[in-house]
């Protein structure tokens, strides 16, 4: 096995263990926090998983960053895994209107710009929900209830 093949062999391994555990941590406290929020009460800020699961500010940061770090780790294996297929795919390509070469290019090239894309939409969407915490959420009925012992 050469180097190229193991570099790619490991990317895969371990980007597969990061979405694993991101899986697992998403269970554990249902929900994550690019798509939680902040609440800014007399006390201090209060922060919210987007279950609505309040979390300490450690676990919405980690959480947040958490699940920033799965578009990278999505991408990198993509391109590892179209890297072990390269050869396989220029050889198949060799007749038709674009070339192998020109395909793996092109294919990079889009899962590359998706991913940055995808990266910058979810570190801005976390640092907005980080910088600008909402107002406390009024009581729902069934909070009310449970406040006053019913």
């Amino acid at each position: 096995m050469d180097r190229r093949t193991r570099v790619c062999i490991w990317i895969i391994m371990i980007g597969l263990v990061n979405f694993l555990a991101y899986v697992v941590l998403y269970w554990f406290f249902w929900g994550e926090a690019v798509n939680g929020h902040v609440e800014a009460r007399g006390e201090g800020l209060h922060y919210f998983l987007q279950s609505g699961q309040e979390v300490s500010r450690a676990v919405f940061l980690y959480s947040g960053v958490h699940s920033i770090s799965i578009a990278p780790t999505v991408g990198a294996i993509m391109l590892a895994m179209l890297t072990l297929a390269k050869d396989r795919v220029i050889s198949s390509m060799r007749r038709t209107i674009v070339r192998g070469r020109t395909m793996i290019t092109i294919l990079a090239t889009a899962i590359t710009m998706i991913v940055v894309v995808w990266t910058v939409w979810f570190i801005l969407q976390f640092s907005k929900n980080l910088t600008t915490p909402a107002a406390p959420s009024p009581p729902t009925p069934a909070s009310r209830a449970a406040m006053l012992g019913r």
